[in-house]
């Protein structure tokens, strides 16, 4: 299966050609995935680098590192940024606890100075000089998480990943060419509105594009997603999952929102934090607005790679815009939080009913 899934990521996702710069970020834990993934790579004439982590690696962190440390950017990630081709990303986790206990501002210390970096990274997918995935190789932490067993979970991973198909990249095409129709029809609408229980809330999307994420940076993907206009998101959405972010998980927010800018929130546990993330530069404004198409996710898993994906749900993202759909609002943050649209949810395009209680009506 770990062979099947690095062809795919290599084929279909990231269409490797030779003499391309690969960069490989993971843990140890991967180590029989890397294998693969490296096999795959090399035959398709890359040139592969990796970054790996090790177990208590960011316990370690953070239990010594000093200001200047907590705010240092790595050199060659920064390299890899502005002069390599693709970036792999794999989630493997050790322990998704170990930072639970680190102060919310000695952790954000560390993560601000990450957004110029991503900046980087996400003008030149724009620009189309970059392509990345980010994908999850199975541990037991996050199958613990998730409240399965590893194996279950493996099975969970590879099947949202197609890869119990015979040709996952064939299924992926079938998945694009769906996704891709719905994508079409939102490009010709200027307006939405997304309605359901707390939640009644409107954007702009004129001058802004709807992506077809249908698997070539996510795996698993499965979802459309735009960046409204800045200043025109008005209304109160509630998010009927928890959101999970910086290792804490919140429930119950409720966000109301004036002229593009939330200005107030709730959260039925975790308000500290959600007061945190309020006082970031440019997390008050929303990056992302989305629908999460993926029929073969069903479950909460507490992973968004996932979770955001989950069909007859919705998607807002607190923070940074991406640029290739004609987003502008840049930060440190990007936040996905998800509400169900299955029992009464509804979502309007300049007026008109396209989709109720978790389908397209068109």
């Amino acid at each position: 299966m770990v062979k099947k899934y690095a062809d795919l990521l290599t084929s279909y996702c990231l269409n490797v050609k030779p003499g391309q710069k690969v960069l490989v970020r993971t843990s140890t834990l991967a180590e029989p995935f890397v294998k693969a993934l490296y096999a795959s790579l090399l035959k398709r004439g890359a040139f592969v680098e990796f970054q790996l982590s090790f177990e208590d690696q960011e316990t370690i962190f953070y239990a010594h590192a000093e200001d200047a440390q907590l705010e240092h950017v790595s050199d060659f990630y920064q390299l890899a940024a502005k002069n390599y081709d693709k970036l792999i990303s794999i989630q493997a986790p050790f322990n998704l606890k170990s930072t639970s206990a680190v102060p919310l501002d000695v952790r954000m210390k560390a993560q601000k100075n990450m957004a110029p970096t991503k900046k980087i990274i996400m003008d030149r997918s724009a620009n189309k000089e970059l392509e990345w995935v980010l994908c999850v190789y199975p541990t037991q932490s996050m199958a613990q998480e998730a409240g399965m067993s590893l194996t279950d979970y493996q099975d969970f991973v590879y099947g949202a990943c197609l890869l119990d198909h015979d040709d996952p990249a064939a299924a992926w095409g079938s998945v694009s060419t769906f996704q891709q129709r719905i994508v079409d029809v939102l490009n010709t609408k200027s307006l939405i509105r997304y309605v359901t229980k707390g939640t009644d809330i409107s954007f702009s999307t004129k001058g802004r594009t709807w992506i077809n994420s249908d698997g070539k940076r996510n795996m698993p993907s499965g979802e459309v997603f735009t960046s409204p206009v800045e200043d025109s998101v008005e209304g109160v959405i509630s998010f009927s999952f928890p959101s999970i972010h910086g290792g804490r998980e919140i429930t119950g927010v409720r966000l109301v929102v004036e002229k593009g800018k939330v200005v107030s929130w709730t959260a039925d546990s975790g308000q500290d934090y959600l007061d945190y993330i309020f006082t970031i530069p440019g997390a008050n404004v929303f990056g992302e607005a989305a629908i999460g198409l993926n029929d073969g996710i069903q479950k909460m898993t507490k992973n968004i790679l996932f979770d955001e994906k989950m069909g007859g749900s919705i998607h807002m993202a607190v923070g940074a815009s991406y640029p290739e759909t004609g987003g502008k609002n840049t930060s440190s943050v990007h936040w996905d939080m998800i509400t169900d649209m299955k029992e009464s949810g509804q979502i309007f395009a300049d007026g008109e009913l396209i989709y109720e209680k978790g389908s397209f009506l068109f």
